[in-house]
């Protein structure tokens, strides 16, 4: 393999029935950065069928240079099968550098379908990425590694594309600008209904009701210091009346004591608000991972040593839920 063939850098523009996904915004910003740094354009790969042309002008507008569009009916809904031998003839034929994929349900199972069928590897879950300039424009991609006691650099450097995903939340996307110039390009797929093992006869959308925590400005997160499930009604009810949310660290979901959906962490979701207030968590690695580029941390914990004490903008020594009340006390005085 001759790397020196390979150019550019693809985020793969995730979207659902018409929806571009979060993640494949943030990732064009990350996308934008690495891309400077190589002097390299960025291509936004989007495949879907009808209404995909509607999402173009939005990719260009969050960073991208060039929206490489695959549009047949087979891609309508994804399929492991389909959006892989896509994927993989269009990589082979344009040999990008480097491809981001969310690390969404869909991500996670499409990145090592395509990994493999490329003969590259992938590097999942990453929670920082940079590009050595220096050597061969390696991608440094970084992630949690031994259980999140250490956090490993990996490369791929002899292979090409370099490929990594992302969870939601670890990058901010660009600020939006309508603007831009970028182009519209359009691959011939060839997909036919035997390449794809598995066909979709209906999609049942579920009406449960759920809050996406990576979109908070406020969340109060409470770990295993909270005690039990009936105390998490202390952080629901500071958390309504400072217009937030509750999360909970991967502790409070092992108990049961929140919903898988809500939980923080390497294992959970990335956020960033404006306001984060962890109670009774005591901080490991893989919950930091998870909440630390927040803007304001706040810590309550009767451990002074504690490590999330350490990271904290502001760390109570003391009982949370004697210190919540005093919290949303002040807030309301203040905005009287």
């Amino acid at each position: 393999m001759n790397i020196s063939d390979y150019k550019g850098v693809w985020v793969f523009a995730e979207q659902r029935d018409g929806e571009l996904q979060k993640v494949a915004l943030e990732l064009l910003g990350k996308g934008r950065e690495i891309a400077d740094k190589l002097g390299a354009p960025l291509t936004a790969l989007l495949l879907g069928h009808k209404n995909i042309d509607e999402m173009t002008d939005k990719l260009g507008a969050y960073g991208a240079d060039r929206v490489l569009v695959c549009d047949h009916e087979l891609l309508t809904h994804y399929t492991t099968d389909g959006y892989t031998k896509v994927i993989a003839e269009v990589a082979n034929i344009e040999k990008p550098e480097i491809i981001f994929i969310g690390a969404s349900f869909i991500g996670r199972d499409l990145g090592p379908r395509v990994a493999a069928r490329l003969e590259t590897g992938l590097t999942a879950d990453c929670t920082g990425l940079d590009v050595d300039t220096e050597n061969n424009n390696n991608l440094l991609m970084t992630r949690p590694a031994f259980g999140g006691n250490l956090m490993a650099t990996i490369v791929c450097g002899e292979h090409r594309p370099q490929m990594s995903t992302v969870r939601p939340g670890v990058f901010e996307k660009l600020p939006l600008d309508e603007a831009r110039e970028f182009k519209v390009e359009r691959f011939e797929v060839k997909l036919d209904s035997k390449d794809i093992r598995t066909e979709v006869i209906e999609v049942i959308k579920s009406m449960k009701e759920t809050v996406d925590i990576t979109e908070a400005n406020i969340i109060i997160s409470g770990g295993r210091g909270v005690g039990c499930k009936e105390n998490f009604a202390i952080l629901k009810e500071a958390a309504d009346a400072l217009g937030g949310t509750v999360s909970g660290s991967r502790a409070a979901v092992d108990s049961g004591w929140i919903e898988k959906a809500m939980q923080v962490g390497q294992t959970g979701k990335t956020v960033r608000p404006t306001i984060y207030i962890a109670c009774g968590i005591s901080g490991a690695i893989q919950h930091l991972a998870g909440m630390q580029d927040s803007d304001f941390i706040i810590a309550i914990n009767k451990d002074a040593d504690c490590p999330i004490m350490k990271v904290a903008d502001v760390a109570l020594v003391g009982d949370y839920a004697k210190i919540l009340p005093e919290i949303v006390a002040q807030y309301n005085e203040m905005n009287k």
